[in-house]
């Protein structure tokens, strides 16, 4: 749970790893699906949750009756969630407020002022 410590290079680290030793990294726990389905979801613990333990990711999959088709929608989609943390955050650059949106903004201020100075109880 170190997620806070983390930086886009380490997932990047984790995301280039092949399926099967990213699924040596997971806590998997297999539990009953709920919702629609009927007997085939009420009757099979097939849903599969995996925890991955170095950067604290959960990820959920129920599609299938399958528990084993749900391991591998399971690891696909923490391949997924590895690959869009391990982008480089864009960098920022700062911009300068030009002189016509200023006078723009000084211009709804006055204007503002003036309505909230005429709301004002007039003095006796």
């Amino acid at each position: 749970m170190e997620n806070e410590k983390l930086t886009y290079r380490d997932f990047a680290a984790y995301a280039a790893l092949p399926l099967d030793e990213l699924a040596r990294g997971c806590d998997v726990q297999a539990f009953r699906a709920t919702g629609p389905g009927g007997q085939g979801v009420n009757t099979t613990d097939s849903a599969v949750r995996m925890v991955h333990r170095a950067t604290g990711i959960v990820v959920t999959a129920r599609e299938s009756r399958s528990q084993w088709q749900n391991r591998q929608v399971c690891l696909r989609k923490l391949h997924e969630v590895l690959a869009r943390r391990s982008r480089p955050p864009k960098k920022r650059r700062k911009t300068k407020v030009s002189r016509a949106q200023r006078e723009r903004r000084m211009r709804d201020k006055r204007f503002r002022s003036e309505i909230k100075r005429f709301r004002q109880r007039p003095d006796a």
